[in-house]
């Protein structure tokens, strides 16, 4: 497989309701390279799915994804180590903690961006999934939460946390707000603030560092990798997928697999033909492909003929190759 530690210069976010194993096999097709995550999945979760039998329904992924990232929500570490080696059957490439998430139903749970607060308590997850697996970890957080947003609360976050031996920290550059603000919000409102990003780097050079937040392009990419060791593209990249054509170019210096949105079209029919056979309904992946054409013209028209077809038949393998027709014919 490829280096993991290179494929870490370029990531897709973990995004929920997003990030499935659809969306991820489409991100696939547009970059080799770059390591995908999944969308978090609570540890608990997973132990329950293992008892019942439907494991698969939340861990299940076609080799093609890979490198795969699994990322885990939780905060007790009985379960997370649990949940962890349970998860080792799939062969994930990585594990890693969600500590940014500032959603009601992680706070309810205790997990999320909140352990900030108790950085101990990550360091002991952290130590028991490091026990159970032997596969690379790494931890999402944010540089701050609430009231505790200095420049030292997050060296300390990390200083506690890395003495468990997990080196790998992907920071999201903004602080959550956990009252007053939704997830939407905290991704918008609280300032992006890259520079604490790069202090971390200097405060820890031998760690790895990721940023994440606000990044749109890959030239923004190019100019964090000159003082970061990763860079994690969230909503651009599922809002303009598009813009992942050109990474294994940009940042693997390798060929990239499509040259037009219509060989990555012709690309995925093979694809399409499978889940079709299978019964599973195309919208399933089409729902990802709404934005391929954004900044194009009739970008809107893509995503209405798209429906318009799938909703005819949802089983049509061929919609992708009829949804170009209709396109192009009206552009």
């Amino acid at each position: 497989m490829k280096n993991l530690s290179d494929c870490h210069r370029v990531s897709i976010a973990p995004m929920m309701d997003c990030t499935d194993r659809y969306c991820r096999h489409f991100h696939r097709s547009l970059t080799r390279n770059a390591l995908l995550y999944t969308e978090m999945v609570v540890a608990r979760t997973i132990i329950e799915a293992h008892k019942r039998g439907d494991l698969s329904k939340y861990l299940a992924f076609d080799p093609f994804e890979k490198p795969l990232a699994l990322q885990l929500g939780g905060s007790d570490p009985k379960e997370l180590a649990e949940a962890a080696k349970i998860a080792m059957q799939y062969d994930y490439d990585e594990i890693n903690l969600n500590v940014g998430c500032p959603s009601d139903r992680v706070q309810s749970g205790r997990f999320g961006v909140c352990l900030m607060k108790q950085p101990e308590i990550v360091a002991e997850c952290m130590d028991a999934i490091q026990k159970s697996v032997d596969i690379p970890l790494s931890v999402k957080t944010r540089i701050g939460v609430d009231e505790h947003d200095s420049e030292e609360f997050l060296i300390r976050f990390i200083d506690v946390v890395s003495k468990t031996g997990v080196f790998n920290f992907i920071i999201h550059a903004r602080k959550a707000w956990l009252k007053g603000l939704n997830p939407a919000q905290n991704r918008n409102i609280p300032p992006l603030d890259y520079s604490r990003v790069y202090a971390m780097k200097k405060r820890f050079p031998d760690f790895k560092i990721e940023i994440n937040g606000g990044i749109t392009d890959l030239q923004q990419c190019q100019s964090h990798l000159h003082k970061l060791d990763g860079v994690m593209i969230g909503r651009a990249a599922y809002e303009n997928p598009w813009i992942l054509s050109k990474v294994d170019s940009l940042i693997f210096n390798c060929k990239d697999p499509c040259d037009s949105r219509e060989k990555l079209i012709g690309d995925l029919l093979q694809y399409c033909e499978k889940l079709s056979s299978s019964g599973i309904r195309l919208h399933n992946l089409a729902r990802h492909m709404s934005g391929l054409y954004k900044g194009q013209s009739r970008a809107k028209h893509w995503r209405i003929k798209i429906q318009e077809l799938l909703k005819k038949n949802p089983h049509d393998a061929e919609f992708l190759n009829k949804s170009i027709e209709v396109f192009q014919q009206s552009s």
